[in-house]
Order: C-alpha cells, then sequence, then structure tokens
C-alpha cells in the first residue's frame, strides 16, 4: 500500500488541494470585499486629533450656501443652514435652530479614533434645500432633531479644522467648517 501512495505522489495532490483551497478562499474574500466596499484604498487616512481644547472649538465657523454654526463657552450653539451627514447629506436638506455641543475625550466615534465634536440640534426651528438640489418636492422632509459628529484635525499652521464626510462612504468628500479670524 505504501508503494501505491508513493507512485502515485498523494503529497503533491494535497499540496495542490490545499493551495486550491487557498486561492479559492482569497477570491471569495476579495469579491465580498469589493461588493461591500472594504477597499481600503478608497478610503485616505484620517488623522486623529488628541490635544484640542474646547476654547478652540469656540467661536463662528462657515461653510457654503451660507452654513454657520456658532460655538459658545457654555455648550450652547447656533445652528444655520447645515446640511446633514453622510448619507443624509444626499437627501438635500439643510436644518438650523439652538444647539448644544460637547469635545468628546480620545474615543471611537465617526471615522477614527480620537476626539470630536458632538452638536445636537434638539428641535429643528427652521429648514431649507441645498441649491444643487433641483425636486424639492420629492425630498424627504428634514428631520425635527439630528446629531452630527465631526472629525478633528490639525491645519499646516496647527490651527483646528471641524469636519464631517458627506456622500457614499465608497467615495466620501469632506465637509469642512472654516473658523472665522
Amino acid at each position: 500500500m505504501a508503494e501505491a501512495c508513493a507512485r502515485r505522489g498523494s503529497r503533491p495532490r494535497i499540496l495542490d488541494t490545499i493551495l486550491r483551497n487557498l486561492l479559492a478562499y482569497a477570491v471569495c474574500v476579495g469579491a465580498l470585499l469589493a461588493l461591500a466596499g472594504g477597499d481600503p484604498l478608497t478610503h485616505d487616512p484620517v488623522p486623529a486629533v488628541f490635544d484640542a481644547e474646547s476654547a478652540e472649538i469656540v467661536g463662528t465657523w462657515r461653510c457654503v450656501e451660507g452654513t454657520e454654526v456658532v460655538f459658545r463657552a457654555d455648550g450652547t450653539a447656533s445652528v444655520t443652514l447645515l446640511d446633514g451627514q453622510e448619507r443624509d447629506y444626499d437627501s438635500g436638506w439643510r436644518v438650523s435652530g439652538p444647539a448644544t455641543w460637547t469635545l468628546t475625550a480620545a474615543q471611537p466615534a465617526g471615522w477614527k479614533f480620537g476626539q470630536h465634536v458632538r452638536l445636537d440640534l434638539p428641535a429643528r426651528t427652521g429648514s431649507a434645500a441645498r441649491a444643487d438640489v433641483r425636486h424639492e418636492t420629492d425630498l424627504p422632509p428634514a428631520p425635527q432633531a439630528y446629531r452630527w459628529t465631526f472629525e478633528l484635525r490639525r491645519d499646516e499652521r496647527r490651527g483646528l479644522e471641524l469636519y464631517f464626510f458627506y456622500g457614499d462612504p465608497g467615495a466620501r468628500s469632506p465637509y469642512v467648517l472654516e473658523r472665522d479670524p
């Protein structure tokens, strides 16, 4: 019996079977990652901030088409025409109203581990649609309440930037608020 196994070459067949199975497994995993948007090359790394202070957040921050967020030292805020983040951005609504904010400790939230700014709008007082949205009647209504999680990063002068991502996670874009001087 040992001679028969040696003549047939069972060891190379076992190795071939193992290699074929590993290759099939790798192809399946690659296909699943591609379908689920898990291609790590489509996402730029998100820098983390661990040294932000509340005083750096306090002030007026602006973005496109009249967006304005005023962060006050007492933890209150005023939101004017702020878009929804991530996939909510595609709905085209913009909300306004009084809010509260907190600077988090280093923790996992948003797209990375680190500090974040959480902005809570408990009841909107106004809403509008972005100018690039054509069929306002087809839009879902703006939510009555909303929570944003802003990522933090440092610019080249070590100044703080607040931003969140919008759009499809596979093709995300940053929505950056700039602080008034």
